[in-house]
């Protein structure tokens, strides 16, 4: 997760949002820094902001990562002011993206705005990029317009030091298996442009059984991701900092005996491996019903040592400590508030034993699940509101976990129930956004009353992205 931030250590009260300045009567609003999802570590408004024009430059360090994502944020940029924003190794003021290493961490970054100009600082480019996200924030919703808008661009005044609560903040995504080569691509892409937005930085892509290039379990057409397509994404998340952690279901083809030859999956995980550059593959691992004991504990050692094998560590779902997780494993916790005692303390002493835990509890974080409102629900599920979502601490939510054992966070989004891309959307947004809150801010600035105003604030961008969103009830969405 990266060493923890110095000047961070100096902060009384990190977390805590100071009352943004009274506007100056006359000028144009522009967004207060506590205004972002998710919530900063600290937020010093003050003094007067910065506005974007036509003169305005984007000034980097002279490393190949900089200059990229210098080139990200005039990107963003220039459609919707008209501005040229030149991207530039040169000169003073304008926007700054600078690199200090061995500071903030490996996500994290100092912004410090005023009238003479934006500097964001980090110690490394993710948290650059990061920085680059909660800039693009501060700037009105307009700013995501494809077409030429009216500013004025302002950015307020002050000063957002920030780094992320756990190092581990995901969101899995089931592609629907009907889709063709390109529009899989194309909706993963969006996917991931939206967990870049509210710095999630873990893509768990459901592959199917055996990974690239073989079928998916259920044999529908399409139905499976070709390896030059899932190359693409790897391709597309990485430039945007996202870890792709694939996973196969290998377990139904073991207990369904399609697997029985340990050269087999062996074979599955070495392929897997040889095209994904991350850390981490995603084993699954759900499937001890299927077998006995004895055969699922073989299977959960003959697949770790695979991965091990290789180079990776493994991720799989929780039910891989009813077994005996390897030393790294990394065990995730889709268990719901109904979950039996036994399998809750299977995962309690794993933790205390030193294994790591991904906290997806099933009831909070699934965005598949229907939303309450009546005409919402897409066929009985069990409703999950927007609150529900956001409204739990990974910390404290498993009684004896220690908490340095809790890595991180992650939503599901399957995709058997919803088909378009819209439909998709209105079910990760507005829930997505408080996952990734959970998994990046401290546990200090949680507090729902406030995070449903900054998250309603977020409605005119999602308007202007073309994101299709659920208006819960339970939020205070701008009107007209």
């Amino acid at each position: 997760m990266g060493r923890v931030l110095g000047s961070l250590l100096l902060v009384t009260a990190a977390g805590a949002f100071t009352a943004a300045a009274a506007p100056v009567p006359g000028t144009p609003p522009v967004t207060p820094l506590d205004r972002v999802v998710p919530a900063p570590a600290m937020v010093a408004p003050g003094g007067a902001p910065y506005r974007i024009t036509r003169d305005t430059a984007i000034r980097v360090a002279d490393t190949r990562e900089a200059r990229r994502i210098g080139a990200y944020l005039a990107s963003l940029l220039r459609p919707s002011t008209g501005f040229p924003l030149p991207v530039t190794t040169q000169g003073r003021g304008g926007i700054r993206l600078h690199l200090d290493p061995g500071r903030y961490g490996a996500e994290g970054y100092r912004l410090d705005s005023g009238s003479g100009g934006v500097t964001i600082t980090a110690g490394a480019p993710a948290g650059l990029f990061h920085g680059v996200q909660t800039l693009r924030q501060l700037l009105p919703a307009a700013v995501e317009s494809a077409t030429e808008r009216r500013g004025p661009w302002l950015i307020a005044g002050g000063t957002v030091q920030d780094r992320p609560r756990y190092g581990w903040r995901g969101a899995m995504l089931d592609v629907p298996r009907d889709l063709g080569s390109v529009e899989r691509v194309q909706l993963a892409e969006r996917y991931v442009d939206a967990l870049a937005l509210y710095k999630l930085n873990r893509l768990h892509l459901r592959l199917g059984d055996g990974g690239p290039s073989l079928p998916a379990e259920d044999g529908g057409p399409g139905g499976h991701w070709t390896a030059d397509d899932y190359r693409a994404i790897v391709r597309y998340a990485a430039a945007r900092f996202v870890e792709v952690v694939p996973e196969i279901g290998l377990g139904a083809r073991w207990a369904g005996g399609d697997a029985d030859d340990a050269d087999a999956v062996d074979r599955a995980v070495r392929d897997l491996a040889a095209l994904t550059p991350g850390r981490h593959l995603h084993i699954g691992g759900d499937e001890p019903h299927l077998t006995g004991d004895e055969e699922y504990g073989a299977f959960v050692d003959l697949v770790q040592s695979a991965v091990a094998r290789y180079g990776r560590t493994a991720v799989g779902w929780h039910r891989i400590t009813g077994a005996q997780p390897a030393r790294g494993t990394l065990a995730q916790y889709r268990g719901v508030d109904g979950t039996g005692a036994d399998e809750r303390a299977r995962v309690v002493a794993a933790a205390r034993a030193g294994t790591g835990l991904i906290l997806s509890p099933a009831d909070r974080t699934r965005l598949d699940l229907a939303y309450p409102e009546p005409g919402a629900c897409l066929d009985g599920s069990d409703p999950v509101g927007v609150r529900r979502s956001y409204d739990w601490d990974p910390g404290r939510y498993l009684a004896g976990v220690p908490e340095p054992a809790v890595k991180g966070v992650g939503a599901s989004l399957g995709t058997g129930k919803a088909a378009t891309g819209d439909a998709l959307a209105r079910l990760a947004f507005p829930r997505l956004p408080g996952v990734a809150e959970l998994g990046w801010s401290p546990a200090d600035t949680h507090d729902w009353d406030a995070y449903r105003v900054r998250l309603a604030a977020q409605g005119p961008r999602w308007d202007t992205l073309g994101i299709a969103y659920h208006r819960s009830p339970e939020v205070p969405w701008p009107t007209g």
